[in-house]
């Protein structure tokens, strides 16, 4: 009795605390917006525009720095956070791109072929903290519709000696990812192309890749090229729903004291040697301010892919190239 009396007001707290953040033009929900502490840390508002955020959860964290693509950014304090925020629309013009000719215009399919492999040791372990972008240059004067982008995804095997096996039994998950596209700024990502919020949900069900359409949001290739980018969001249920997801695991050490290590989310991304130029950046989503760093040693971090010259992940694209009329 007293376990389920528990239940219910702990429930009771979490729904007080839950905020909605809207677009203050339409009320529309604002999904899968990103809150940061502005130290390194942060959560997601999911679907419906809801995340929860508690001063028993966070006692040290006093203001909130909320972004998502077409708003303007919003600073909370965390004091009464009120159970609704609204983000306006942000009043800019989207890079120069070209625009769509209504008439039916002859074109070739065109493709990029993903890179795949199985190891668990050339892969990424996706965090919820990091972004990676890769750039693709455009290869023709011709104009260039982008269809589909195919995300590389390695499965891992319940049993460690078949992992690399079609018919062993894989381990389940369901993983929500966030795709952007950006123009080209002297080499690194620069302004989205779209801002059109673009998820996707990935089990082990869909195999090597993810093929993940793109025609509806005519996204034409720059002259200049353009970035692919990927961001996990957490796991889901089974309905697809955004579950909260911890971003640190605590581990005790031996001293006794806490470290907080990155949670990695299934499934892993693998990373090539196939490409001979450096393609690939990253960043960390949850520090205002944030800056991209090419994917490359002697950039301040260390990886042991770098250790293995594996310096890229390996989208796959396709895209419509159309002949000149």
């Amino acid at each position: 009795m007293y376990k389920i009396l528990f239940i219910l007001v702990f429930i009771g707290h979490i729904s007080l605390a839950q905020t909605t953040i809207k677009d203050s033009i339409t009320s529309y929900p604002v999904s899968y917006a990103t809150i940061s502490f502005g130290n390194g840390n942060g959560l997601f508002a999911d679907d419906e525009g809801q995340f929860i955020f508690t001063e028993k959860l966070y006692p040290d964290i006093d203001s909130l720095f909320i972004s998502a693509l077409g708003f303007e950014d919003l600073h909370i304090a965390t004091n009464n956070l009120p159970k609704q925020l609204l983000m306006h629309p942000e009043a800019h013009q989207l890079d120069a791109v070209i625009i769509a000719n209504k008439i039916d215009r002859k074109f070739k399919v065109e493709k990029l072929k993903p890179y795949l492999d199985d190891d668990y040791y050339k892969c990424w372990l996706p965090t919820i903290e990091s972004e990676i972008a890769v750039y693709f240059p455009k290869s023709t004067t011709k104009d260039q519709k982008l269809t589909h982008v195919l995300f590389p995804i390695a499965l891992e095997s319940k049993d460690w000696t078949k992992r690399k096996r079609s018919n062993s039994e894989k381990k389940k998950f369901s993983t929500l990812f966030k795709v952007k596209f950006y123009s080209n700024n002297n080499g690194k990502p620069g302004n989205v192309l779209t801002n059109e919020t673009i998820v996707f949900r990935a089990t082990e069900k869909d195999g090597d890749a993810y093929n993940l359409p793109v025609d509806e949001y005519d996204i034409y290739i720059p002259d200049d090229g353009f970035f692919v980018s990927l961001q996990v969001l957490g796991y889901t249920n089974k309905e697809g729903k955004l579950l909260p997801n911890k971003k640190y695991k605590e581990i005790v050490s031996k001293s006794g004291g806490v470290v907080k290590i990155p949670t990695n989310f299934r499934p892993l991304l693998p990373f090539t040697d196939e490409i001979e130029s450096k393609n690939t950046f990253i960043k960390r989503v949850f520090i205002n301010g944030n800056n991209w760093v090419k994917f490359d040693k002697g950039n301040h971090f260390k990886s042991s892919l770098l250790d293995k010259n594996l310096f890229n992940y390996g989208i796959g694209l396709t895209y419509k190239t159309y002949k000149d009329e």
